[in-house]
């Protein structure tokens, strides 16, 4: 099938405390709806290419940045002063997508982390968005500590915030796929530590968002592969079972693993996305 040229873009903007943002768009001529993306812990905007150009081909307008301390925006390496701070870019970004498409019903897409800080947004400050999407959310962080270094993590990150450590993170746990490995490892804006600071605040925005379901206000999608080693299916399924509100939805992927996006079955994944979205009524102006 043939699809029309993009126009892709790449700009920086100031987000939260002075920080600089980098910033992507996969534009389509004609959007029907616009769909932000909120990467993960450790990585970066440039590893949903293929996402984002399958769904700017079929009608969205698609925008990414890198989380601050992350890819080629500013800051410490994988560093947060606080986890509010990601909050606060990521409303910085909606009111970016919103400049540039008032007239379009717009969707937040969040993997891990992201999917996270997604959450957390729609629990704690409930955004004008028609829905959003978790893939593999980071609902169950502190399963992945040991209790000491737990213990260690809330410690040091009142005495020294910026100090790193190795993330632990397995690789071979994000994909089936030895090609998509491969090139997360060679990948030169990956980072494989992150600093006390962020997983405290990562610990403590799971610990409050996990339990706090019944108070989203919209529309959820909620994805995850069910072999995911780094954030258990768990957190998506307890979650997932506190929201009432009509149109949400779980989709469990057996045998996939943490990255759905990236496994070879991802147009599958893509797919049931795009029905979801489509199912959702534009926005209303008052």
């Amino acid at each position: 099938m043939q699809h029309p040229p993009l126009r892709r873009s790449e700009s920086h903007a100031t987000g939260t405390r002075g920080s600089t943002l980098f910033r992507r768009s996969w534009l389509p001529e004609n959007p029907e709806r616009a769909v932000l993306v909120v990467h993960g812990l450790a990585e970066h905007s440039g590893r949903y290419e293929g996402l984002a150009a399958w769904f700017a081909e079929r009608g969205c307008a698609v925008h990414a940045y890198d989380h601050q301390g992350h890819g080629r925006s500013s800051g410490t390496r994988c560093h947060v002063r606080r986890f509010d701070d990601l909050l606060d870019d990521l409303d910085q970004s909606l009111n970016w997508v919103r400049a540039e498409h008032p007239d379009l019903p717009i969707f937040l897409v969040g993997h891990s982390m992201g999917g996270l800080i997604v959450a957390a947004l729609v629990v704690e400050r409930r955004p004008e968005v028609a829905g959003a999407v978790m893939s593999g959310a980071a609902l169950a962080v502190e399963r992945s500590l040991s209790p000491a270094r737990a213990i260690a993590v809330r410690v040091l990150s009142a005495v020294a915030p910026r100090l790193s450590f190795p993330s632990g993170l397995d690789p071979n746990g994000l994909s089936r796929d030895p090609e998509v490995v491969r090139a997360y490892l060679e990948d030169p804006l990956v980072h494989l530590r992150l600093t006390v600071s962020l997983a405290a605040g990562l610990a403590s925005a799971s610990r409050r968002t996990a339990s706090a379901g019944a108070r989203v206000a919209i529309p959820l999608l909620i994805l995850h592969g069910e072999a995911d080693p780094i954030c258990p299916v768990d957190g998506s399924r307890a979650f997932h079972a506190q929201v009432s509100v009509p149109g949400t939805r779980l989709h469990v992927y057996p045998k996939l693993r943490h990255e759905i996006f990236n496994e070879p079955e991802r147009e599958t994944v893509f797919q049931n996305m795009l029905d979801w979205l489509a199912e959702r009524k534009p926005r209303v102006a008052a």
